[in-house]
């Protein structure tokens, strides 16, 4: 069986994000989605909220599960028998950070590689900072957040 993980902070998740897990599930026979937390940022979410959106987002996709995971991504992978991370990537930047990523969990489970997918030209200006302004100011969320998130957020009042 051909199990990858994606993961990511989610804060929120965006159209982009939905567009590499969709692409993710047709590629590998199960992709889990891992919520995790970035001690670099300081989100705008909790984890738990985060997750609640992202496992909304991702209940209607056969072969696919969100979950939560504190730990170090190449811990999480290997309890799952994952022998793939996913990342998209939608700038030279994007790749050289992720590529760095790459080699530092490919050092903590030889076995573990990376596939980067690339950002669909009409998603590139989608990011969960970019989303988070759009919150802040209160602005229409379907161009760039999936419905069911959208749903998760309007229930928190």
């Amino acid at each position: 069986m051909r199990i990858a993980v994606f993961p990511g902070s989610f804060d929120p998740v965006t159209l982009g994000h939905m567009d590499v897990i969709t692409r993710a599930a047709a590629m590998f026979d199960r992709v889990y989605i891992c919520t995790m937390v970035n001690a670099g940022k300081s989100p705008m979410f909790t984890t738990e909220q985060r997750f609640e959106m992202l496992r909304a987002a991702v209940a209607e996709l056969d072969g696919v599960t969100a979950e939560l995971w504190t730990g170090l991504l190449a811990d999480y992978a290997r309890e799952r028998g994952a022998r793939w991370l996913v990342k998209g990537v939608r700038s030279g930047t994007d790749f050289d950070a992720e590529y760095g990523m790459a080699q530092i969990n490919r050092s903590l489970d030889a076995q573990l590689d990376t596939v980067l997918i690339p950002s669909r030209p009409e998603l590139l200006h989608i990011s969960s900072s970019m989303v988070r302004e759009m919150i802040r100011y209160k602005r229409p969320l379907e161009p760039c957040m999936p419905r069911a998130a959208i749903e998760v957020m309007k229930g928190w009042g």
